[in-house]
């Protein structure tokens, strides 16, 4: 479809191989027999360490609570609580979210551009464990529907120690596409590992749980490892072809004719190619394909390419979540330049332990926040209250602002979101905003917010009736609300059925543990939200088959349905609810 495309990637392909080559055929070659060499020798003999996760320090999401130990990140720690058993256990570390449901959510955010197709992460974990090792092997106990764990970084730094090292490194031990595992039983994943160069008590788990059923439940982490350096340390040289060791030019001319021969039959050639020839807007377009390092290096191949990729335009979006491991205060500051027009940023997971610092984030967001739309600061600890005060002070146009878990801001420094006037998504989870009584919020939002069309109150405990009652008559137009593990409210009081009744656009609706729900709320949902497609009943004690077969019959857009844990929902009418209602995926968990 863009064939210059192909010849600018072929370009870009020989000039960087040009550059990486440091020396001869005959020194790579004679790498290689060292290596070679290396391997045949025998290693030293040496104790390998076995030892389970010590800490918990940080992640990005969990199922449960802060006060509580109930399906939390912090139960990864320690010896294995669950395993060798499978099934739904309070007692493991779960994420927020699974499957794609989520993403056809009205709140999802879309995807930034030029995110690379490698890169799949969407939650993570950071586990540290007593001793410094070198890795020898790594088993994550997965105890229910395993398969979500992507990839496994080590750390050089001991977070344990007094004195860290200047440069903290992150170097990838493992890593791999989202899967799904052919049973949701238990399994014990080791996956082969790389060797690295430094001793490490800092683990990363980085999961994708996109195909899954259900949510994935892990259980506990082994790092195996030893004290001393192995004699092949991390040592890597290029896969070399023994036919391919030159840059004639007949080689280069064949990759695109991007090489100006000197001679007569191409004396009309320019020094950039044919490239000088093409409109501007065509090579906007071709290097608008390429990733942010990519557009980088390129930029440095010539005046040409260098105009190009550093043409404002280039950075409407800048996503540097996927390179959160380098990202640098050094980093924003080369990027100020180009990214004057920047209207969507993600800095999510980057910057901790002082690899940005608010002085760096602060000095990019006042040379680049004018036009900013939307700004993604997911898990960005760096973050002080005067960032937020500088972001609502020079992004006046910021419309959607994501802080989820970044908890170490103090309570008071969310007064600056205020100021944000056009803000139309907000997202606080895990954050230490402290808010006495949620009936105030929900008041507020039903006299301020008409429009309102996604809210998420999971674990609001202190939501009453009454502002429950005030939320849905103010706010008609809402789609997804999530009230999960709301267990102050009460079915006899009314509320789920005037909810029913005021909201008919309703298209996702979490009712998570909350035990009171019963037949008469089913009856009035499928009387009143014929568009429903998430619904959330687990833990009910008191819903009927025959009520939740009438609201399968009256909401033909229902995809989703979790009857977990409730007691009159037995595994045989799910299986027969099932055949009856193909296209809706309900869920009904186990433990065994």
């Amino acid at each position: 479809m863009f064939p210059m495309l192909t010849l600018l990637s072929m370009f870009y392909y020989i000039c960087l191989r040009r550059r990486s080559r440091s020396g001869t055929r005959s020194e790579a070659l004679g790498s290689r027999r060292a290596v070679e060499l290396g391997q045949r020798s025998a290693l030293p003999i040496t104790v390998e360490v076995e030892q389970y996760g010590k800490e918990v320090l940080d992640f990005s999401s969990h199922y449960g609570s802060e006060n509580s130990m109930s399906y939390t990140m912090w139960n990864l720690a320690g010896v294995p609580n669950v395993y060798p058993s499978s099934g739904d256990f309070t007692q493991t570390a779960v994420f927020r979210t699974y499957g794609g449901w989520w993403e056809q959510c009205i709140s999802a955010v879309p995807p930034f551009c030029r995110t690379p197709p490698n890169f799949h992460s969407k939650d993570y974990l950071e586990l540290a464990f007593e001793e410094p090792v070198y890795p020898t092997a790594v088993e994550v106990l997965e105890t229910y529907h395993p398969g979500a764990i992507i990839k496994i970084l080590a750390c050089s730094l001991n977070p344990f120690s007094q004195t860290p090292p200047a440069d903290v490194r992150w170097e990838v031990l493992w890593s791999g596409k989202p899967t799904k595992a052919l049973t949701p039983q238990a399994r014990q994943f080791s996956p082969s590992i790389r060797q690295i160069s430094f001793a490490t008590n800092l683990l990363r788990l980085e999961v994708n749980s996109s195909v899954l059923e259900y949510y994935t439940e892990l259980d506990a982490v082994i790092l195996r490892g030893v004290r001393e350096k192995p004699i092949l340390a991390l040592y890597e040289i290029p896969i070399i072809d023994i036919n391919d060791l030159s840059d004639s030019e007949e080689e280069i001319s064949e990759a695109g004719g991007l090489c100006c021969r000197s001679g007569g039959e191409n004396k009309h050639n320019l020094g950039n190619g044919y490239f000088d020839r093409l409109p501007y807007e065509l090579i906007q377009l071709i290097v608008s394909h390429l990733a942010h390092p990519d557009l980088c290096q390129l930029a440095q191949s010539s005046k040409l390419f260098h105009k190009h990729c550093c043409d404002q335009l280039q950075y409407i979006q800048l996503s540097l979540q996927p390179y959160w491991a380098w990202l640098t205060d050094t980093s924003l500051c080369h990027l100020q330049s180009r990214c004057t027009l920047l209207q969507r940023l993600n800095m999510s997971w980057t910057g901790n332990r002082g690899a940005v610092t608010a002085t760096g984030f602060c000095s990019f967001i006042k040379a680049c926040g004018l036009s900013l739309v939307c700004l993604e600061l997911s898990c960005c600890h760096f973050l002080t209250e005067t960032c937020l005060e500088v972001i609502t002070q020079m992004c006046p146009c910021l419309q959607e602002l994501n802080l989820a878990s970044c908890d170490r801001l103090h309570p008071q420094a969310f007064s600056h979101i205020g100021k944000l006037t056009n803000l139309r998504r907000l997202v606080l989870y895990r954050t230490k905003v402290e808010i006495e009584d949620y009936d105030v919020v929900a008041s507020m939002l039903s006299t301020r917010c008409h429009s309102l069309r996604s809210l998420d109150l999971w674990r609001c405990r202190n939501l009453s009736e009454r502002g429950m009652a005030e939320l849905v008559t103010g706010c008609r137009l809402l789609e997804e609300l999530d009230l999960g593990w709301c267990s102050t409210l009460q079915s006899s009081s009314g509320c789920f059925q005037h909810l029913a009744r005021s909201l008919p656009r309703l298209r996702k609706l979490f009712l998570t543990a909350n035990r009171t729900v019963c037949d008469s709320d089913l009856e009035k949902l499928a009387a009143n939200c014929s568009a429903l497609e998430h619904l959330d009943l687990l833990g009910t004690r008191m819903v009927s088959p025959a009520s939740l077969r009438k609201l399968l019959q009256c909401c033909p857009k229902l995809k989703l349905l979790d009857m977990s844990f409730c007691s009159q929902i037995d595994s045989r009418l799910v299986q027969e609810l099932n055949g009856l209602f193909p296209n809706v995926s309900i869920k009904k968990s186990f433990t065994q």
